[in-house]
């Protein structure tokens, strides 16, 4: 089995890292991969967003299945593309990635298909309206432009001054593009957030191991909105009759409405939960894996990724069994100086371990996000540099784990946040000592 995998993050490494062992891959490619990825794929040149370039290198490099790791190109239409060539791919088509591509389509899919979400106080393609609708909203409020913004269009707030500025910033001054020039205002809710993550042939699923994200760039949740600065998964961190709930309320219920509505759709389903007095509400749709909660989820994984990834892309999962190391696994995101306005880049990476350390048993392993390699040495090339994810037998163990090796890791201006996992675990907490690289 060769697999051509698309991206170039800390998502797509840990795929690549997971989907060389299989026993039946042959060959991994990543295009464009990074300096890191390159230890667990052979990286070739590529524009995400070409779609037409993507399935032109899938069909060249003869792969038996194309997976495609960021938003941008499922968005764009890659899945259509290769499909359209007669080849394997794993990924909905540019429809059924508008769950995350238009917060509105995915918002109005909710409401159509009875799935639990935040109540809407409206939708505004002009800023003078959105404006207005600020005087009669309830708070905590939730602001979403509509399209693809990188984990940075989403406000929380409880401040009408902050929620004006979010609506000139996205509206007016256009600093997303399109992707803001229509935005949503809906209740904030209130409660503890959860990624749940299922694969998907369209009909059936598999789940993947809960995980929690921590999206501000600071600790204690302070600071602005971030891809991610960590995540975390634990066998506790999802009671078997709260998952049932997510399960029959909004899981099959989302697939159901995508059959219904037409929408075939073959890979990964990403579901972000607001665990309320009420029960679980859809916060968000993702058309593919999380990152960084790839990295913390894949290190538990104990199955065959390839042969569960080949089987829903050819629309069967019958047979496929996951199962998932006890325990718990952690991450911790490493990001540059000036991280998520603008980071600074082309930093040496000092610290690094031996490829070897870790790799075995996944107890303690560096991913890349955004590195490049000249030589024997390593530098900077994003906001987000180096996810560093351990496993453990509890989430203390892991959080110890994956610290100890951040402190090993030397940048110029880096930071990391020293809070990751701890509200999950008075035994994490011990982690929040280690000092700021």
């Amino acid at each position: 089995m060769k697999i051509l995998l698309i991206g170039g993050g800390g998502r797509e490494h840990a795929m690549a890292w997971k989907l060389r062992q299989g026993a039946q891959v042959e060959k991994v490619w990543c295009a464009p991969g990074n300096g890191g990825i390159a230890a667990d794929a052979e990286c070739v040149p590529l524009n995400v967003a070409d779609v037409k370039a993507a399935s032109e290198l899938a069909a060249h490099l003869g792969a038996d299945l194309t997976i495609a790791g960021p938003e941008l190109p499922l968005v764009n239409g890659i899945a259509d593309e290769l499909s359209a060539r007669g080849l394997a791919v794993l990924g909905p088509g540019a429809q059924g990635a508008q769950l995350e591509g238009s917060k509105i389509f995915a918002k109005q899919f909710m409401e159509r298909h009875g799935i639990p979400t935040a109540p809407l106080y409206g939708i505004f393609d002009n800023p003078i309206d959105a404006y207005t609708a600020l005087c009669a909203v309830d708070w905590p409020l939730v602001i979403k432009a509509d399209g693809l913004c990188a984990g940075k269009g989403v406000l929380v707030t409880s401040s009408p001054d902050e929620a004006t500025a979010f609506i000139t910033c996205l509206m007016e001054q256009g600093e997303f593009g399109d992707a803001g020039r229509r935005v949503i205002l809906e209740e904030g809710l209130t409660g503890e957030e959860l990624s749940y993550i299922v694969l998907t042939d369209g009909t059936d699923f598999i789940s993947m191991a809960p995980s929690r994200d921590h999206k501000r760039a600071y600790d204690h949740d302070e600071g602005p909105n971030t891809g991610g600065m960590g995540a975390y998964s634990s066998d506790d961190l999802l009671s078997s009759s709260l998952e049932r709930q997510i399960i029959q309320n909004i899981v099959r219920p989302t697939i159901a409405g995508l059959a219904k509505d037409g929408i075939s759709y073959r890979g990964f389903l990403y579901f972000g939960l607001m665990l309320t007095p009420d029960g679980a509400k859809v916060l968000e749709y993702n058309c593919r894996l999380g990152d960084p909660e790839t990295e913390a989820i894949l290190p538990r994984a104990d199955f065959n990724l390839a042969e569960a990834l080949g089987a829903a892309a050819r629309g069967s999962l019958e047979g496929i069994n996951p199962k998932w190391f006890p325990g718990a696994s952690a991450c911790i995101v490493i990001a540059s100086e000036g991280y998520p306005g603008h980071p600074a880049t082309g930093r040496v990476i000092h610290g690094l371990p031996p490829r070897e350390d870790g790799a075995a048993d996944a107890r303690a392993i560096v991913f890349h996000a955004g590195t490049r390699r000249d030589g024997e040495s390593y530098y900077t090339t994003a906001g987000r540099s180096l996810v560093v994810s351990a496993r453990g037998d509890d989430l203390g163990a892991a959080l110890r784990a994956a610290y100890e090796m951040v402190g090993r890791i030397q940048i110029e201006g880096a930071f990391y946040r020293t809070d990751i996992g701890t509200s999950g675990s008075k035994k994490g907490r011990a982690a929040a000592d280690q000092p700021a690289t």
